[in-house]
């Protein structure tokens, strides 16, 4: 009897407004309403992956180790271009623009050239396309761009007896839906 009319008298109190938490949001003010707003991440859905065989699983993970350590190179690589555009746009004189490369160019080799070095064969071919999915150019036509044809030219012919191709462009609906869905999850943070 006695727990009964504890229960009783505490009840009220488990549902009073003084011991809800309140939250701050912030708020939009429409029609003269001042309504709650809550900015919500994007959520991208994939479908379920399944694999064929333990090889696919293995060359997936695979895909993925080689897409992480790139992909920063390619964000930095899209950013820093858009940086040296700007900058070029600046400099009046076409002796002044081609200084400007040259001491870019040292100054990208001094802090990344031992670490792009190190990239295999799969990780250049990813890098490459991955630029071109930052940037909307390929390599090709950013070397062209800011080193000329002929240097563009020359740089490809070397890329093409490594095995590599400049000029091959980023297909995220096609061949490099793999490649985009991995990246996507990157951004996303469901991937780290």
């Amino acid at each position: 009897m006695v727990l009964c009319f504890l229960s009783i008298g505490m009840a009220p109190n488990l549902f009073s407004q003084d011991t809800l938490k309140h939250r701050i949001v912030p708020g939009k003010i429409i029609e003269g309403d001042t309504v709650p707003y809550i900015d919500l991440r994007n959520v991208v859905i994939f479908p379920q992956m399944d694999f064929k065989s333990w090889s696919d699983l293995v060359g997936y993970e695979r895909l993925v180790v080689n897409i992480k350590k790139v992909y920063p190179y390619a964000k930095l690589a899209g950013i820093k271009l858009t940086e040296y555009k700007h900058k070029l746009d600046s400099i009046p004189t076409e002796r002044g623009r081609k200084k400007f490369l040259k001491a870019a160019e040292k100054d990208l080799e001094a802090q990344f050239g031992n670490e792009i070095k190190d990239l295999n064969f799969t990780q250049g071919k990813l890098l490459i396309k991955l630029i071109y999915r930052q940037t909307g150019n390929s390599t090709f036509d950013i070397v062209k761009e800011l080193r000329g044809s002929f240097n563009a030219f020359v740089y490809q012919t070397v890329a093409r007896i490594f095995g590599y191709d400049l000029r091959s462009q980023y297909d995220p609906e096609g061949n490099d839906k793999m490649i985009e869905h991995i990246v996507q999850m990157i951004d996303d943070g469901s991937l780290e």
